[in-house]
């Protein structure tokens, strides 16, 4: 059974591992169309999540366009009591054409919100993140910050949100929203949802120090870089063996892995997890949980084996020997939010 953790400093709860709910949806609708699951298929994850302690779910108003929060809330209401579980869902990327209905202006965080509590049959969500800086993308007008945060405050006093989280942003950026909504008495974030994993660690360099100094969770996407470290790629993007890996969903993963040493770490990771008797999934989540500013990795699953298998890895403890060897090929990269977005 997982762990309980607090998340951050704040009083919230969570389990070690966060499931990941962006491939449950309508397939073919969404971005992630081509490797969604259905209901049914999403149902047994859920109850296998259930059945191993895991209450920390993640889900986001983008995925699917709509479809992931009601399946993901159909789900929760059918399986478990409200107070028996933690959902976090995201609010910034577009909904649809007009310009009013992305981005982090008071207009689309208010009915955005109100949108997802639809689909989702509830009356409020533990936490809301937004899914990246008010200025983090291309089409993003450039709200200010305090319009942002005055709207996700109102949101907090309505009872609509428990808490607030953020994702993917420089570190002086996230350091200036929790100073300016400190400064006015606003809600401020407890969770960071950034992009870290072994074969991109450059949010060691300054978020996750933040984090850990100001109490602050480090709830990663991607731990397992999109499967390149569970082994979806076979030495190279062009060997691809699962769905994900051979689909649309490919050239994504080669924009955002872009290091030289990305598979002769595998190949590490490979080793080392021969040498444990366990996988290499399970060896890249036990590196990341070893990190101490990692609260609880938002891991995706397709099915109850993998789960499963992700679960277990929460209990593997690296020796200093190994988690150095792991990262010895590392070089310095490009931080992927200097080149336009992660």
């Amino acid at each position: 059974m997982l762990k309980s953790l607090q998340l951050g400093n704040s009083g919230l709860h969570v389990s070690r591992l966060c499931l990941g709910t962006m491939n449950f949806g309508v397939p073919g609708q969404g971005h992630q169309g081509d490797w969604t699951l259905d209901k049914s298929q999403s149902r047994e994850i859920f109850r296998a999540a259930i059945d191993n302690g895991l209450y920390y779910f993640d889900c986001a108003d983008f995925y699917g366009v709509g479809a992931c929060e009601e399946i993901v809330g159909g789900l929760l209401r059918e399986l478990l009591p409200r107070e028996e579980y933690v959902l976090t869902t995201k609010v910034a990327m577009p909904m649809g054409s007009n310009p009013n209905m992305s981005g982090l202006s008071r207009k689309h965080i208010i009915e955005g919100m109100d949108k997802s509590l639809q689909r989702l049959g509830l009356d409020y969500v533990d936490q809301l993140i937004i899914h990246r800086h008010p200025h983090g993308l291309p089409w993003h007008v450039a709200v200010p910050i305090e319009e942002t945060l005055e709207a996700l405050n109102d949101l907090v006093k309505a009872g609509k949100v428990m808490y607030l989280g953020a994702s993917t942003m420089f570190a002086w950026q996230f350091a200036e929203l929790q100073m300016t909504a400190e400064r006015h008495g606003w809600a401020r974030f407890i969770s960071m949802q950034n992009h870290y994993n072994l074969i991109y660690r450059e949010e060691e360099r300054e978020m996750n120090p933040y984090c850990e100094k100001t109490g602050v969770g480090v709830t990663p996407w991607s731990p397992l870089a999109r499967g390149i470290l569970a082994g979806a790629y076979q030495g190279g993007f062009d060997k691809g063996r699962t769905d994900r890996s051979t689909g649309s969903d490919r050239a994504r993963t080669e924009n955002l892995y872009r290091g030289d040493n990305n598979f002769l770490i595998v190949d590490r990771l490979v080793e080392t997890a021969a040498k444990y008797g366990n996988t290499p999934a399970q060896i890249a989540l036990a590196w990341l949980l070893s990190k101490p500013a990692v609260t609880a990795p938002v891991v995706g699953v397709s099915k109850v084996s993998q789960l499963e298998n992700l679960v277990a890895a929460t209990e593997i403890q690296l020796e200093a020997e190994d988690i150095s060897y792991l990262e010895e090929l590392y070089r310095p990269l490009d931080n992927l939010l200097s080149l336009g977005m992660s």
